[in-house]
């Protein structure tokens, strides 16, 4: 029986879950739950990375006697994040600035820049990576010539900066690194002649690790808030926060796709080589690296963003809106009367969302949503189109098949959501678990630690015996749905079983 600290960081939340791992057994429990606010300096929207750092100290503090009286002692610690955006170091180890925010402008531009000496094709062919505008790739091609790169030694990705400041040891961890654009997608090494091409200093990438190793014990020499768990073993994760979402995907078999849903929503399937074809290229599909060897093969779809970015507004605005009452009252409209295309640009930065929504519809010709409850409903059935266009394709383009979706991360607690997705793709939802990231962090800790199995098949046979489940059968016939991508004009087969 092992006891494990997951601190688990998202876009807008972090938090400090404690797993007991064993035999049989697999609880979670959140010791430590803390904002993640971006600040806006100059222009420029950055991360408040200390601020980060901080809180996960006080939660790996809290985790450190979560054993109790008679309890297990904590053994070790993991951390997960977001993807793409990273700190840079001097040659003293100190950091540069804070990591800019990956919906920062300054991208705006960059990936030309970066074509100019890399063609996209050609960093497809070697990364098999999605493009997308704030990849890391193009947020170094953005800083080119800036004295914080010419300055810069080694270039530490979130959970490996903040494992950095634990341990003193530098390192990238694969399924983080893959995130980037410039990982080897066959290899698994740094891409180093798309590297090079792309001029990006070579000195600054540093050697790269798998899932489950141990990093090292946090510092002795850190401050008070480190003492508690002082001389813990730091293990890497999968610390991609979709690699440990995926991990802790409860599946039987291969034969599945599955939504980590978010503020992103991440659709795909897992295979075992990447899909590096142009026509992959052309549809928006990426090869992210996965634990044991897997391939996380995936789409991007903006997800529930766009319901938090409308909460905002409604809020800032004073207009009362409690998501359980907004999304009761969605239920009861009718479906798919008005849709939007959720990977459109438009919605990628903050901003005033509902009016964005609303404005899509009416240059689409759809009726225009007025009503808080009106915008919900449209965001849900829009997201689920997203996702049975995403699956389609995803069989399509990999020649793999799919049976059942499993839905995990904070999305399955909207049960409209869950059961419009199985109504639009004509499959059945496995819905859960909700804190799937921390349940893989914390299965890859305890299987570096000897107390959860070898094998990420029998990880998930713990999985589905342990945890609440939910299941979400197909209603209707699909018509409706396929209509309803046809007004998008992005219409893809359906995913439905043959």
């Amino acid at each position: 029986m092992s006891l494990v600290a997951a601190a688990d960081l998202g876009a807008s939340s972090g938090r400090v879950m404690v797993a007991r791992v064993g035999p049989g057994e697999l609880g979670l429990r959140e010791v430590h739950r803390f904002a993640n606010v971006p600040v806006r300096v100059g222009g420029t929207l950055y991360w408040d990375i200390l601020r980060l750092y901080a809180d996960v100290l006080d939660g790996l503090a809290i985790a450190a006697g979560a054993g109790g009286a008679g309890g297990t002692d904590l053994a070790s610690v993991g951390i997960d994040s977001w993807g793409v955006d990273y700190g840079l170091l001097d040659e003293t180890g100190a950091l540069l600035g804070n990591p800019v925010h990956y919906r920062d402008a300054r991208t705006g531009g960059a990936a030309e820049q970066l074509w100019a000496r890399v063609p996209a094709a050609d960093l497809y062919a070697v990364t098999g990576i999605q493009q997308l505008p704030f990849n890391t790739g193009y947020q170094l091609a953005a800083a080119a010539g800036s004295p914080q790169l010419a300055a810069a030694r080694t270039l530490l990705l979130i959970p490996d900066l903040l494992g950095y400041w634990l341990t003193g040891q530098a390192g990238a961890e694969r399924t983080n690194a893959s995130t980037t654009q410039l990982l080897d997608a066959r290899t698994g090494d740094w891409a180093w002649p798309l590297i090079e091409r792309a001029g990006i200093p070579r000195r600054i990438f540093p050697p790269l690790r798998q899932a489950g190793t141990v990093i090292g014990p946090v510092r002795a020499d850190l401050d008070e808030r480190a003492r508690p768990v002082t001389g813990l073993p730091v293990v890497a994760v999968g610390s991609h926060d979709t690699a440990s979402a995926v991990a802790a995907v409860p599946a039987q078999g291969r034969g599945f796709a599955y939504i980590s849903s978010g503020t992103w929503s991440l659709v795909g399937m897992e295979l075992d080589q990447p899909v590096l074809t142009e026509a992959s290229h052309r549809a928006g599909f990426t090869n992210e690296a996965g634990i044991d060897g897997r391939i996380r093969y995936l789409h991007n779809v903006t997800g529930l963003w766009l319901l938090q970015e409308s909460m905002r507004a409604w809020t800032a605005a004073g207009v009362p809106a409690k998501l359980s009452d907004l999304l009761a009252r969605a239920a009861q409209l009718p479906p798919l009367g008005s849709v939007v295309d959720a990977d459109d640009p438009a919605f990628l930065a903050p901003g005033d969302m509902p009016a964005r929504i609303s404005a899509a519809c009416a240059q689409a010709g759809d009726p225009v949503p007025a009503t808080p409850p009106e915008i919900v409903r449209c965001v849900l059935d829009s997201l689920a189109l997203a996702y049975r266009r995403t699956i389609a394709r995803a069989q399509e383009l990999s020649g793999r098949h799919v049976d059942v979706i499993h839905m995990v991360g904070g999305g399955v607690r909207n049960e409209l959501l869950c059961q419009l997705t199985a109504d639009a793709c004509g499959l059945p939802v496995i819905a859960g678990p909700v804190e799937a990231a921390a349940l893989g962090n914390s299965l890859v800790q305890a299987r570096a630690l000897g107390a959860a199995p070898d094998d990420l098949d029998e990880m998930r046979g713990l999985l589905r015996a342990t945890q609440e489940l939910r299941r979400f059968e197909p209603q209707g016939n699909g018509a409706a749905w396929e209509a309803a991508a046809r007004r998008l004009g992005v219409s893809r087969p359906s995913p439905r079983r043959s």
